[in-house]
């Protein structure tokens, strides 16, 4: 009996051994062919590292200890650097609107498609279908294609970029939300049809507490995101931050470039500490 169950084992073990070999030579051979496609050599990269922040580098304001404090017509000072604030932190905090806006009606929208697009919420199989295809649709269009789209039919301005955010929101955040009901354990939801619980009843009281810490985790990453992308979004016209950060580059105005990156790192890492300390408050219930 020992021997039978030793011989089992070793021949599981190398079962077992072998097909991690086997995948292990598959992905070796992908990355290597995707690395040729791609043009990748490390002789490049190398020789190019040196010069990566060459461009940064030249955004750095010249700033002089003595002429730190004067006034903002004085070459080197903190306020000839930050001359265009009053232009700027209008503009972060439109930006700030924009993703926020865009984030919470696409939650809300997504929260409701998600219910309906999940396999295990009953829903007939043709919508189901049919929701997976549209959400696939809006997720894969790029940002920057919604946004062009937008603003060719609406002009240029913050409601493409509003448009494009949502659109694309929808699309990503109802695919994290269906996964994460599907996920859940139907235990709860067995129990309250057998009480003779209606389909609202069950999604209510049987998947809705289980999936709400992961909705409201995926809703504060994808402010994030948004906030971020709107930056992007600047490229084609589409409003906020993101224009002025690219008429400045356009103009080779290299102060006002590393002024306008560094209000965008800022208000990112502060939206970072704000969506963390909602996600305990509303998921743990710690402040």
């Amino acid at each position: 009996m020992n021997t039978d169950f030793n011989h089992y084992y070793h021949q599981v073990r190398r079962k077992q051994k072998r097909d991690q070999l086997l995948w292990s030579g598959a992905l070796v051979v992908l990355y290597l062919g995707a690395g040729n496609i791609a043009e990748f050599n490390l002789y490049a990269v190398w020789v190019a590292i040196p010069h990566f922040f060459d461009y940064l580098a030249q955004t750095i304001p010249v700033l002089h200890w003595r002429l730190l404090f004067a006034d903002r017509h004085t070459l080197g000072s903190l306020s000839y650097w930050g001359y265009r604030l009053p232009i700027q932190l209008p503009l972060i905090w439109d930006t700030v609107q924009l993703a926020l806006a865009s984030t919470i009606l696409s939650v809300l929208v997504a929260g409701v498609l998600a219910f309906l697009a999940a396999n295990n919420t009953r829903s007939p199989a043709p919508l189901r279908f049919a929701l997976r295809t549209l959400v696939a649709f809006l997720r894969t269009m790029p940002e920057l294609a919604w946004a062009v789209m937008f603003v060719m039919a609406f002009g240029i301005g913050a409601f493409p970029g509003f448009l494009t955010l949502a659109v694309h929101t929808v699309g990503s955040l109802t695919k994290l939300f269906y996964e994460s009901i599907e996920s859940a354990s139907d235990k709860p939801v067995r129990g309250l049809s057998a009480c003779g619980a209606g389909t609202l009843q069950r999604m209510r009281f049987g998947l809705w507490p289980q999936v709400k810490p992961i909705f409201m985790s995926y809703s504060f990453m994808r402010l994030e995101i948004n906030f971020r992308l709107s930056t992007i979004l600047g490229l084609v016209g589409a409003g906020g931050i993101g224009q002025e950060l690219m008429t400045n580059i356009k103009l080779d105005q290299y102060d006002q470039v590393s002024m306008t990156l560094l209000l965008i790192i800022l208000v990112v890492a502060l939206l970072d500490s704000i969506s963390g300390r909602l996600r305990k408050w509303v998921v743990e219930g710690k402040g």
